[in-house]
């Protein structure tokens, strides 16, 4: 089958690969109709992310048709159309039994080498490095999914792959990003970034009883896209935020702030964006965490940092004195997606959410390599690849 691959840093190309087998008895096949390319997929392209292979296969968001199941996979056959979680989950592990999804204890074959690195594993998350358990990914003709009895989540419904794609990952994640923000009626809320898990995070924001939400990017297309959703909006390039937002909270600050920029954050000090960018570059720091040293810093008192961007390893300048000294909370975590699968189905199907507003750009998997470059450089106004196998 084709798939698209890394190559190295900053190349991937699609090429010819093993078809995916049943495993395991709790596995299936998944054939693809839809798979996109995410924000955090550009850490791996970036290199950004270790224990990466030449001939790894990308992507975790992904649905398609199930053409093949293990013995053991109940409520699932040949014919059902499914959307696939990102992180693999075996449903009975005590981080599952407990919905933390993400934690799973199991499902990541590579655990002792997360443990090295994090002190306890994380989950297995397809096609996200052998620190994730090296899961072949989703963008390709095909896809092996495990504990495939617990992640896919079957579409009996007629909505289009379009509408219902983004609940493998980015919807869900900026709702959580909402939802771990602890949002009460009347909050003003602000979100750093304006990519698909910004975007989806201050609509959840607004869905759960913000007054006001508040988002911050450089590019003003992307902040267009948070105008239409009902959105406040700061170009960071043309003011200074602490500032901005002391004047849009009469010296307050923002009762919550998410962060869904993550380790490759490009605003801040000229000098300490320099620094981290050198020392990034030497592996010496893993994160550019720009976004979430500032939304640390604009948060009310007693406030709450919902973290969604992902981070990586380790990072410099990191303000505790403020979170401390003056009572935050920082929240955070990969998403638990198979928690929202179907209360965010069930508003897709009222209608209450159309994810479709995030997509600008489809294309066909062969032009993997042409959608990664246009998505990195945020070139055509690209807020979000479709691609098609």
């Amino acid at each position: 089958m084709r798939a698209n691959v890394w190559s190295g840093r900053n190349t991937v190309q699609v090429e010819n690969v093993p078809d995916p087998r049943i495993l395991n008895d709790r596995d299936a096949i998944v054939q693809i109709s839809s798979t996109a390319i995410c924000g955090s997929d550009l850490h791996l392209y970036d290199g950004y992310m270790p224990t990466m292979r030449q001939g790894d296969v990308l992507g975790h968001e992904f649905m398609g048709t199930v053409t093949d199941v293990g013995k053991a996979v109940d409520g699932l056959r040949p014919g059902d159309r499914v959307v696939v979680p990102f992180p693999i989950a075996c449903g009975s592990c005590n981080a599952c039994a407990k919905g933390l999804f993400a934690g799973c204890e199991n499902s990541n074959p590579n655990a002792a080498m997360a443990e090295k690195m994090m002190g306890h594993p994380v989950a297995g998350i397809f096609g996200y490095s052998h620190l994730t358990g090296g899961f072949a990914g989703g963008q390709a003709e095909a896809a092996r999914v495990p504990f495939a009895d617990v992640g896919p989540l079957k579409i009996e419904s007629d909505l289009t792959d379009e509408q219902v794609l983004f609940l493998s990952d980015v919807l869900p994640t900026g709702w959580m990003g909402a939802e771990m923000a602890d949002i009460s009626e009347g909050d003003v809320v602000a979100v750093w970034g304006a990519g698909a898990v910004g975007l989806f995070a201050a609509l959840g924001a607004k869905l759960m009883g913000a007054d006001r939400v508040i988002v911050i990017d450089r590019f003003e297309y992307r902040l267009q896209k948070a105008r239409e959703i009902g959105c406040e909006t700061l170009n960071y390039e043309g003011t200074v935020v602490l500032e901005a937002l002391n004047e849009l909270t009469a010296g307050r600050g923002p009762d919550a702030c998410i962060d869904a920029v993550g380790m490759e954050g490009h605003h801040g000090h000229a000098g300490v964006h320099a620094m981290d960018r050198v020392k990034q570059a030497a592996r010496m720091e893993t994160e550019r965490p720009h976004a979430l040293r500032e939304a640390i810093m604009a948060c009310t008192n007693g406030g709450t940092i919902s973290v969604v961007g992902v981070y990586g390893g380790l990072a410099d300048k990191f303000p505790l004195g403020s979170l401390m000294n003056r009572g935050l909370t920082l929240r955070t975590g990969q998403c638990h997606v198979h928690r929202y699968l179907r209360p965010l189905l069930d508003r897709i199907e009222r209608g209450e959410i159309d994810p479709t507003f995030v997509i600008s750009h489809t294309m066909g998997l062969e032009d993997a390599p042409t959608g990664y470059e246009t998505f990195k450089h945020k070139e055509d106004c690209c807020t979000k690849v479709v691609l098609k196998p």
